[in-house]
């Protein structure tokens, strides 16, 4: 008979430990790494605004019981709502994930980092409008962006050579653990208590990736960020009463998440947490669309030009490849029928289909008026996938971390367009300078879809000023954005 495992509590795993010495420890002091902070509010915020178009998601806004109003509670921007800090979380997080438009990381797991902004946003209102009332400072802004770096900074070095989808879990786990971390600094947990919650964090069931692959995709994609971020928010606010953590919650035999969930390996690190992440992020800045698919979209778009000035139509094409990388085809690379929008924004046929027909991309190009046009599907027939493992290698090497996509089109009479390749898309770190200005705009067109011309210009005037954002108190900027 083995010996039983001896009732010795351990000190903490180094991971835990190593996530609350940086979040309680490091300055971040990266003015790149602020800078696109803020452009990633921005951008994230406008995605959520845009999101508000869609009855889909906002049936799921507003608090839990109808008509309840918080005081001092966070802001829901774009909404009138006034919720406590974990239905807010829940409310900003299922909003900027809806519509797949907000920031990307792609690594050994993917993920969206910016939504963790739901829990530090609705966080960072409640504790500065409860501060107000009291006669206290409220956060700033500042608060609000170095939360960002270091959410980002957690989920996105993790990533990097782990793998949670190769075990079947989905990628908001470490939206829930990011936004655990970053927000139990906020409000004040000890080192200890911080600790405590993110071993929490790890203790709590994780969502499978169930309802991200056929046959079974769905709309819960669109909100288990929101989800996550928002029981986050929870797990801190239990920590703060005093609840116990669980040390060997990763090495405990048996029992601890690594023999349980991840096949019994622990975790693998290539670098140190700093501020890395969050300076090299991909945005989703021309297409609603998942980030693997960003660059084929583009060279479709290309090809649409292309055509037309060939005086060739869809119906002249007789085979399109698709040369792309691996992770494409383990996530996104999917035939027969697409059963409603989440289905569709994760499918790279369709998403080459509708640009290389309309010459465009949008959120309203997944509904069921567009999809109902047979020119899609039929499209769709004709195209094969095919491996490159140049782009494969060039994914995950972290000096290039391209997404690359080709795409060659052949025509029935056996003729054929040049092979569009686009390696890095206009989200990308290499191509700054192009995008940025374009992320302004799409900001400026999120923002024109829910308030008068006044409000406009007063959010940007503060949003696109890096000194005066990081300077305003969190309640007044949130307070902008109220109907």
């Amino acid at each position: 008979m083995s010996a039983p495992i001896a009732n010795v509590r351990p000190d903490p795993d180094t991971v835990l430990v190593d996530i609350v010495d940086y979040v309680v420890n490091y300055n971040v002091d990266s003015t790149l790494a602020l800078e696109t902070a803020r452009n990633c509010l921005i951008d994230t915020l406008g995605c959520g605004l845009e999101a508000l178009s869609y009855p889909a998601c906002t049936k799921l806004m507003g608090p839990i019981v109808p008509g309840t109003i918080v005081p001092n509670g966070a802001k829901v921007p774009g909404t009138q709502f006034q919720l406590d800090p974990v239905q807010a979380a829940f409310n900003i997080g299922a909003m900027i994930r809806w519509l797949d438009f907000n920031d990307t990381w792609l690594a050994a797991e993917w993920g969206h980092p910016s939504d963790n902004l739901g829990g530090i946003l609705a966080t960072a209102d409640w504790l500065s409008r409860n501060a107000i009332a009291s006669g206290k400072k409220p956060l700033t802004m500042k608060d609000v962006l170095i939360a960002m770096v270091k959410a980002h900074e957690i989920q996105g070095c993790i990533a990097l050579e782990n793998s949670f989808n190769k075990v079947g879990l989905d990628h908001v786990l470490l939206v829930k653990l990011a936004s655990t971390a970053v927000v139990g600094q906020m409000i004040g947990l000890t080192r200890d208590e911080l600790i405590n919650a993110v071993s929490l964090a790890f203790v709590d069931g994780h969502p499978l990736r169930t309802y991200r692959h056929a046959p079974n995709t769905g709309s819960r994609k669109s909100w288990a960020a929101g989800d996550a971020t928002s029981r986050a928010v929870r797990l801190a606010l239990i920590a703060k009463t005093g609840e116990m953590g669980y040390p060997s919650v990763l090495t405990a035999k048996t029992w601890g998440f690594y023999d349980v969930l991840f096949k019994g390996n622990a975790f693998k690190f290539q670098r140190p947490y700093g501020s890395y992440v969050m300076e090299n992020v991909l945005f989703k800045i021309s297409f609603p669309a998942e980030f693997h698919a960003q660059t084929a979209v583009e060279a479709a778009m290309t090809l649409h030009g292309r055509l037309k000035a060939a005086g060739k139509s869809v119906d002249d094409i007789a085979k399109i490849t698709i040369r792309t990388h691996e992770a494409a085809l383990r996530i996104i690379d999917k035939k027969g029928p697409l059963n409603n929008p989440a289905d569709r924004d994760h499918c790279l046929q369709y998403m080459i289909a509708v640009p290389l027909i309309h010459g465009r991309l949008t959120a309203a190009d997944y509904e069921d008026s567009i999809a109902q046009d047979p020119r899609i599907d039929a499209l769709r027939a004709k195209m094969e996938c095919v491996e490159d493992t140049h782009y494969t290698k060039d994914y995950h090497d972290p000096d290039k971390r391209s997404i690359a996509n080709a795409l060659t089109v052949e025509f029935n009479d056996g003729t054929r367009l040049d092979e569009v390749a686009v390696e890095y898309p206009i989200g990308h770190k290499r191509r700054r300078a192009d995008g940025i200005p374009l992320l302004v705009e799409k900001f400026r067109t999120n923002l024109a879809r829910r308030f008068p011309q006044k409000q406009q210009q007063a959010i940007l005037a503060v949003s696109l000023d890096q000194a005066r954002l990081e300077a305003m108190p969190v309640n007044e900027y949130v307070d902008l954005y109220v109907i």
